[in-house]
């Protein structure tokens, strides 16, 4: 787990912002932005992930693969995307 800084609260709290405005999320939608590490060959070692869910149970996630300081509002995905960002029922994953 990397140290908190304030830099790193700006630049969630930002992909965040980017993320609500980009996908229409109202503010009573959990929205996770984590920094994650990865010793996985082929793999950058630090990545960001963006996971929300809707008042449905719908749960969504994608990652960035740049640390979350770099990460830039054209990383994310279009607002058209979304249903492809969708993760299925029963579905296991290692990010969230």
């Amino acid at each position: 787990m990397l140290a908190p800084s304030q830099d790193r609260l700006e630049a969630a709290t930002r992909v965040k912002r980017w993320t609500r405005e980009r996908f229409s999320l109202s503010s009573d939608i959990t929205l996770l932005v984590s920094e994650v590490e990865s010793a996985a060959p082929g793999f950058p070692p630090l990545a960001t992930v963006v996971v929300f869910w809707t008042p449905e149970r719908k749960h969504y996630h994608w990652r960035v693969f740049k640390p979350l300081q770099e990460v830039r509002e054209d990383d994310l995905p279009p607002a058209w995307y979304r249903d492809a960002l969708e993760v299925p029922e029963g579905a296991q994953c290692s990010c969230c």
